[in-house]
């Protein structure tokens, strides 16, 4: 005996696809919910459509978006210098050139970030090697962040 199955549309099964809740943008996007809420606030996001209840829906283009924001991020990135690459990304008149120089000079910006985190390891270093235990009172680390920076500084 045949079995009658009930099959959506598939206007239906792509409507669905195509519109998300935020619950299923933030899966499908890898951000977090709040994190989406706070790039529409400041406008790295449009403001997404509602559904007929109220809940906002998002698109392909919107997950798209997210995952480029996130990834800007995960390269260290400010959000502002995100903004700057969406907009790029976004203009068909600007060259790769434009979005080279902005991508060297965040290199350049994470180097001197590279060569300031090297420099306090090294500090940190030289300051955990000079604790030979004993009271806190000879506390060799604490004495030196009792000092002022410019004190450290000149030692080097």
């Amino acid at each position: 005996m045949a079995q009658l199955v009930r099959v959506k549309s598939v206007a239906t099964t792509e409507s669905s696809v195509l519109r998300m809740k935020i619950s299923e943008a933030a899966d499908a996007s890898g951000c977090h919910l709040e994190t989406i809420r706070y790039y529409e606030r400041i406008g790295l996001l449009p403001r997404p459509g509602r559904s007929g209840n109220g809940y906002r829906v998002y698109g392909p283009a919107d997950i798209e978006r997210l995952r480029f924001i996130a990834r800007g991020r995960d390269l260290g990135f400010s959000l502002e210098e995100v903004r700057s690459l969406l907009q790029l990304a976004g203009d068909e008149e600007l060259s790769c050139g434009d979005v080279d120089r902005l991508a060297r000079s965040h290199l350049t910006d994470v180097r001197a970030r590279m060569a300031d985190l090297q420099r306090m390891a090294s500090e940190l270093e030289r300051v955990i090697a000079s604790c030979h235990g004993g009271q806190r009172a000879e506390c060799t680390i604490l004495s030196t962040l009792r000092q002022p920076a410019s004190v450290e500084a000149t030692r080097q």
